[in-house]
C-alpha cells in the first residue's frame, strides 16, 4: 500500500505539467488578446502603444519561450501579475476571494452527501412503493429545472416578492457596524439562497446513483445470505450493503473537490458574491492570462489530489483494494 501511495504521489508531477502546457497553450489560442482587450475601446491608440504593452506583459515573445517563463515562475509558487489594470499579483486577488468560495461549497457539498446519501437509502429500501416514487419525481424535478433558471425565480420569488432574503453580495450596507453575531447572520441570510440552489442542483443527480448503487448491493448473494442468518435488517442495510455502496460514490466525492473552487461560476455571477467563480469569469473574459492560468493550476492540482483521496478511500472501504486482490 505504501509502495502503490509514493509511486501515485510522484505520479502528480508529471500529470500537472502536461496539463498546464495543454491549457496554457489553449488560452492562448482563443482569439482575442489582452492588448486588444484593454484598448478596444480606445480607437485612437496607435500601433507603438499596442506593441509597448504586448512587450511589456511579454506577449511578443514565442509561445515556448512565454510558457518557460511562467514555468519558472511557477516553481517559485508565483503566478505572475494580472494583465488587468490594477496589475496586482495573481496570488493577492485569489488570496482574497478563495475563503468565500470555500465556505460556500463546502456547506453545499457537505449539504448534497449529507441528504443525498439518505434519500437514496431510503428509495432503494423502499423500492417500488410511493416513497420511492415520490423521491424519483422530485430527482426528475431536479434534473429537467435548469440551475440558473431556478436561481433567477427564487431571486424574484424569495427577494422581490416576500422581501424575505437579499439576493445579491454576502454582506447588507453598513453591517460593519454590527456586532459579530448580527454580521455572522447577515452573511448566512446572504449566503442561504445560493446554497440551497447549489444544493438542490446536484442534491437530485447524487441520490438516485446512490439508490442505484445501493440496489445492486442489495441483490448480492452476501446480502441473501446474512439476511438467511437472521441477521437484523438494520445491520444489514447500514453495515453490509452501505459499506460496499458507497465505493462509487466515494469517486464522485474526490470529483466533487474540484468544483470546491472553480464550481461557482454561474452562481457568483448570478448572486454578485465576490469569489472565485467571479473573478475566473473576469479573467476569462479579459483575457487575464496569468490569473486564468493560476485558478486552472489549483483546479488541476484539486483534481489529482481528489482521485488521490478517492483511491485511498476505496482501499478504506474494500480491505480487497488495502490488501492488494481488488
Amino acid at each position: 500500500m505504501a509502495n502503490y501511495l509514493v509511486k501515485r504521489i510522484l505520479m502528480l508531477f508529471p500529470l500537472l505539467l502536461g496539463i498546464t502546457l495543454i491549457t496554457f497553450t489553449v488560452i492562448h489560442l482563443a482569439p482575442g488578446e489582452p492588448v486588444e482587450m484593454q484598448v478596444s475601446m480606445s480607437p485612437k491608440v496607435s500601433a507603438a502603444s499596442r506593441a509597448r504593452l504586448r512587450e511589456f506583459y511579454g506577449l511578443d515573445k514565442p509561445l515556448h519561450v512565454q510558457y518557460g517563463r511562467w514555468l519558472s515562475h511557477l516553481a517559485r509558487f508565483d503566478f505572475g501579475r494580472s494583465f488587468a489594470p490594477d496589475n496586482r499579483p495573481v496570488t493577492d486577488k485569489i488570496i482574497e476571494r478563495i475563503p468565500i468560495t470555500l465556505s460556500l461549497n463546502i456547506i453545499a457539498l457537505i449539504l448534497e452527501f449529507g441528504l443525498a446519501i439518505p434519500i437514496g437509502i431510503l428509495a432503494a429500501v423502499h423500492r417500488d412503493t410511493l416513497l420511492d416514487r415520490g423521491i424519483s419525481v422530485f430527482v426528475f424535478l431536479g434534473f429537467a429545472v435548469p440551475t440558473f433558471w431556478l436561481a433567477l425565480l427564487c431571486m424574484y420569488f424569495f427577494g422581490v416578492k416576500l422581501s424575505w432574503l437579499p439576493i445579491s453580495g454576502i454582506h447588507s450596507l453598513g453591517s460593519d457596524r454590527l456586532p459579530a453575531l448580527a454580521r455572522f447572520a447577515d452573511m448566512a441570510r446572504h449566503l442561504l439562497l445560493p446554497i440551497a440552489i447549489a444544493t438542490f442542483g446536484s442534491l437530485a443527480g447524487l441520490s438516485r446513483y446512490m439508490r442505484s448503487t445501493m440496489l445492486e448491493v442489495l441483490s448480492q448473494d452476501f446480502i441473501t445470505t446474512a439476511r438467511a442468518k437472521g441477521v437484523r435488517e438494520r445491520t444489514v442495510i447500514y453495515k453490509h450493503a452501505l459499506k460496499n455502496a458507497l465505493l462509487p460514490v466515494i469517486t464522485l466525492l474526490g470529483f466533487s473537490l474540484p468544483g470546491l473552487i472553480g464550481g461557482s461560476v454561474i452562481f457568483e455571477t448570478i448572486f454578485a458574491i465576490p469569489g472565485m467563480g467571479q473573478l475566473f469569469y473576469q479573467g476569462v473574459m479579459g483575457r487575464d492570462y496569468p490569473l486564468v492560468m493560476g485558478i486552472l493550476v489549483i483546479g488541476a492540482c484539486l483534481t489529482l489530489v481528489g482521485n488521490l483521496l478517492a483511491d485511498l478511500c476505496y482501499a478504506f472501504a474494500d480491505p480487497r483494494i488495502r490488501h492488494g486482490r481488488g
